[in-house]
């Protein structure tokens, strides 16, 4: 089975109004400027959308919502995570029908769980569903970092496809990419990372700060896909300390902030998440200065 999606994706965030609810009309309108800035494939319903505090039917309402805008312009990945086999293979089941392309499926947290069961879990959901899947390796949130050979393992499954791959380190990334198959994704779940992961091999990135300047991250994976490696140097210390701000305090504290800033949601999140320091907030503005990001641009 196969995903035809490389270069940048955005994690979209989930908009709420000032009541609480979710906000649809700035969603649609997220997308929209989404696909003017030339995005590449759109993830909702993931960490950066702040998934496990949207009830059942805000869930499939934001995927209904970001399929119905993408309009088959772009793939549409959902974000179907959680520690519980059963239920999420049980949720990737109704999701199939809502129109995406594929899912994003997060190594399950504080469960722990070793490789064998890492394995066992990411099995059972792909047998539960015809969608391809891109697994989510972020163990800096979860607690379980997916191995490379564990990866190489999933990777005999046909419809996983691929993988977000967020673990920080420079020498898991080379193992992984020497580990799968040549048409295995590999997509880099940083953004600061972008560069080097697509330098090993890799062919994209999920990305955050996509969400502020989508058109800008998409050249940046464009042009690494094309091999023009001096100009995507140049280009990814151009938006490094955007990236560094962007993971100041945790996501999606900044990114929601940062399209405050530029009039395209309300600053709104929901508990754990809470604003950002004083402090913290001031390094996330000069970062957005430094690329002309301040002035308004309502979409």
């Amino acid at each position: 089975m196969s995903l035809d999606i490389k270069g940048c994706g955005t994690a979209l965030v989930t908009p709420f109004t000032k009541s609480g609810a979710v906000d649809v009309e700035a969603l649609r309108r997220l997308v929209q400027f989404q696909l003017r800035e030339g995005i590449d494939f759109l993830v909702p319903c993931g960490t950066t959308g702040e998934a496990p505090t949207l009830e059942h039917e805000e869930y499939f309402g934001v995927i209904r919502v970001v399929v119905e805008e993408a309009g088959g312009k772009v793939p549409v990945l959902a974000g179907v995570g959680g520690n519980a086999t059963h239920r999420i293979a049980a949720l990737v089941q109704e999701v199939a029908g809502l129109g995406v392309q594929g899912i994003l499926s997060v190594a399950p947290y504080y469960n722990k769980p070793t490789q064998e069961g890492l394995y066992q879990h990411f099995a059972a959901i792909a047998d539960s569903t015809d969608l391809p899947v891109i697994l989510y390796n972020v163990p800096g949130r979860t607690s379980s970092n997916i191995e490379p050979a564990t990866v190489a393992r999933l990777a005999r499954i046909p419809n996983i496809v691929g993988i977000k791959e967020a673990s920080g380190s420079i020498t898991q990334q080379m193992e992984l990419v020497g580990a799968v198959p040549p048409d295995f994704i590999v997509l880099s779940g940083d953004d600061a990372f972008t560069f080097p992961l697509m330098a090993l091999g890799g062919v994209g990135v999920i990305s955050v700060v996509s969400n502020e300047v989508p058109g800008r991250v998409t050249r940046l994976a464009h042009l690494m896909l094309e091999g023009k490696f001096v100009e995507a140097r140049k280009l990814h210390f151009e938006l490094l300390p955007l990236f560094q701000a962007n993971f100041i305090e945790t996501n999606p504290i900044p990114v929601k902030a940062a399209l405050a800033m530029m009039g395209m949601i309300e600053e709104v999140y929901r508990l754990p998440m809470c604003p950002m320091k004083a402090e913290n907030r001031a390094k996330l503005e000069k970062a957005m200065a430094a690329l002309g990001l301040l002035q308004v641009q309502k979409v």
